[in-house]
């Protein structure tokens, strides 16, 4: 299975519409909130199932808040992330991860990826896919690929490469 994350659109869907024809076939998309009011359209682009959380800035939009998936050998808590303070620290992300028996924690927010495997709760973020702020200001996202043991594994990708 793979599966592409993302965050952070803010309904400047040009990044978001190149990587997806760049990294088809996929069969989900994950797209972490801050959609900008596009999520339709986001939603027209592919041809697989699509799971969505709002983020701040989707507050009439209607999508939950906080979402559980099951993939591959683990339950995944979707959120944006602002309710738990991820810019400061992922630690009260993990433990509400924890307190809903998921194995991996997906978030946004802060618009600069993540890939942290320590600990029992994994922290998963791709960055912003329109306006990052890390270093170098690379839109970005990440592949999540499940193998035949139904084993995770995440790729991080910058826009354009």
């Amino acid at each position: 299975m793979r599966i592409l994350i993302v965050s952070d659109s803010h309904g400047m869907d040009k990044y978001l519409y190149q990587t997806i024809r760049r990294v088809k076939p996929f069969d989900m998309m994950i797209h972490l909130g801050d959609f900008g009011g596009t999520e339709e359209y986001i939603r027209s682009l592919v041809d697989c199932p699509v799971e969505m959380v709002s983020g701040n800035n989707d507050f009439l939009s209607g999508w939950p808040r906080e979402k559980l998936l099951s993939i591959g050998n683990y339950t995944v808590f979707l959120t944006h992330g602002h309710r738990y303070g991820v810019y400061f620290s992922i630690h009260p992300l993990k433990e509400a991860a924890r307190a809903r028996n998921a194995n991996i924690a997906m978030f946004g927010h802060t618009h600069v990826p993540m890939i942290d495997l320590k600990g029992d709760i994994w922290a998963i973020n791709p960055g912003s896919i329109a306006y990052p702020r890390q270093r170098g200001r690379v839109p970005s996202f990440i592949i999540m690929e499940i193998d035949r043991e139904g084993m995770a594994h995440f790729t991080l990708n910058l826009c354009g490469e």
